[in-house]
Parts: structure tokens; C-alpha cells; sequence
């Protein structure tokens, strides 16, 4: 439990939306849907604590680009009457060799605005500092740009900004899965620890403080993790990105519809 932090924050209904972030990828549970956990789910089940007829939906499909995720999961969203929603589009888009950014914006703006017409408090992410990574760090001033428009978005319409840009601890390998590209478990638990203390909600989450990172070995060593990373993921990402397939291909919601948090995920 976080010291300081109100313990009477009660929400209903919780919905997420958004891309392989929110999903869980990089966070496995053969025991759920999409054989994933993830930051969101442990947020639900958090939150189950004191709401324990808290409803929990998840749209979120892996791959989808920010107009798919509008139009595929903003109605989807608020025919469920959520009092809570979270919400991280565009990161695909980024990727993406070109994209008019502006006119990104603009269209989330306006899904932003629908979502907070609700009145349901609405947490959007903006996007990550790779600046450290090699290869995804080639997003880094893309992303500023982005993230700079979205913070004014945000302050329009008066949502909750969890800003990703600012959080400390993510430039570590081990936050991440073998892709680099998704969080992994140790990842998606600091970042329902995130969320909880952005919505100042009490919780039992207590991220794993990481030891510094052990040398990284031989040159050659070095040589080796790195082509095993671009023969395993980076090859056949471009592969996909040159025949316009998307991972979430067949990939279904994990949760379409609102389930009962403290029985589904129990």
C-alpha cells in the first residue's frame, strides 16, 4: 500500500483500451484470455479490493493503429458506462515510416473528447523515451512532438495524464520483454503501480526494486544477443510492416465484455 493516498477512491466500471501495450503482451498468464495478464488486469484487481462489484472490460488488440483503435473501441467503451477508463493509442503508429502527426492529434482529440463527455475519468499514456534503445530510439523526437500535443489534448478536456515519457526506472533491459519492443512481467507490474498512485488509489503492489545490471559480457557475446534480437523479431517485424499484416490479425479482445473483476481474475 502506498503511504499518503486516499483509500475511498471507489470505481464501478473500468474499461481499457488501446494496442498490444494494454493487452499485456510481454506479461504471460496461460490462464487468461490471450494468454496475458498485464498492468491492466492487475489494476482491475486492485481496484476489486474496495469496489468488489467492480466491472472490468479490455478491448485492447496488439497492432492496431490509432484510427483502429477509435474506431474499433471508443462507442465499444462507452456503451459500457465505464466511471473509469485508461487508454494508450498511437504507438503504431509512430512506427509507422510516415505519419502527419497533426492530424493524428486531431483525431484523438476528438475520441478524447467523446470519452470525457462520459464523465468518467479518463487516463490517457503518452508515449515512451526510447532515446536509449538502439533502433526504437530513432522515434525519440517524433515522440516528444507527439507527446507535447497530447499534453495540451489532456489539459483541454481535463483528463489524468500518465505520463511514460517521465517515469524513471523503464531504461532497463529487464523491464522489457526479448523484443524490447513490449513491457515484460516486471514491466507491467511497475506500471499498474503507476496508474494506481496517478488515480491516488491504495494498493499492494510493490514493484521489485532492480539490483544494478550485471555486465554485459564478452564483445562477442554482445554481437550474438544482438543478431539472435534482429533474426527473431526485428526481420520478421519489418516482413510484416512490407506486407501490411498486423499482429493482431485474428487476435480477439481479451475481454469484450464487462466481467466481474474479483471472479475473473481471481
Amino acid at each position: 500500500m502506498v503511504d499518503g493516498q486516499s483509500e475511498n477512491v471507489v470505481y464501478k466500471n473500468f474499461v481499457a483500451l488501446g494496442d498490444s501495450f494494454t493487452e499485456g503482451v510481454g506479461d504471460p498468464d496461460a490462464t487468461r484470455p490471450n494468454g496475458l495478464r498485464g498492468w491492466a488486469d492487475r489494476v482491475a484487481e486492485q481496484l476489486a479490493v474496495t469496489s468488489p462489484e467492480l466491472t472490468y472490460a479490455n478491448l485492447a488488440i496488439r497492432g492496431r493503429l490509432l484510427d483502429q483503435i477509435i474506431d474499433e473501441q471508443i462507442d465499444a467503451a462507452i456503451a459500457l458506462h465505464p466511471d473509469l477508463v485508461t487508454i494508450y493509442a498511437g504507438g503504431n503508429d509512430l512506427m509507422r515510416p510516415s505519419l502527419d502527426i497533426d492530424a493524428m492529434i486531431a483525431r484523438y482529440d476528438a475520441a478524447l473528447g467523446k470519452l470525457a463527455a462520459t464523465g468518467a475519468q479518463v487516463v490517457v499514456f503518452s508515449a515512451y523515451d526510447s532515446g536509449w534503445a538502439p533502433v526504437f530510439g530513432r522515434m525519440r523526437p517524433r515522440a516528444a512532438v507527439y507527446n507535447e500535443l497530447l499534453r495540451e489534448v489532456v489539459d483541454r478536456h481535463g483528463l489524468t495524464l500518465l505520463d511514460f515519457w517521465r517515469l524513471d526506472g523503464y531504461d532497463d533491459y529487464r523491464m522489457w520483454d526479448t523484443d524490447r519492443l513490449h513491457m515484460s512481467a516486471l514491466g507491467h507490474e511497475r506500471m499498474a503501480a503507476e496508474v494506481l498512485d496517478v488515480l491516488d488509489v491504495a494498493h499492494a503492489i510493490n514493484p521489485v526494486a532492480l539490483e544494478p545490471q550485471p555486465g554485459t559480457g564478452s564483445r562477442l557475446d554482445h554481437y550474438r544477443t544482438e543478431a539472435e534480437w534482429v533474426r527473431t523479431f526485428l526481420v520478421p517485424w519489418i516482413s510484416r510492416r512490407v506486407r501490411g499484416v498486423s499482429s493482431g490479425d485474428g487476435i480477439a479482445p481479451r475481454w469484450p465484455a464487462a466481467v466481474h473483476a474479483r471472479t475473473a481474475l481471481s
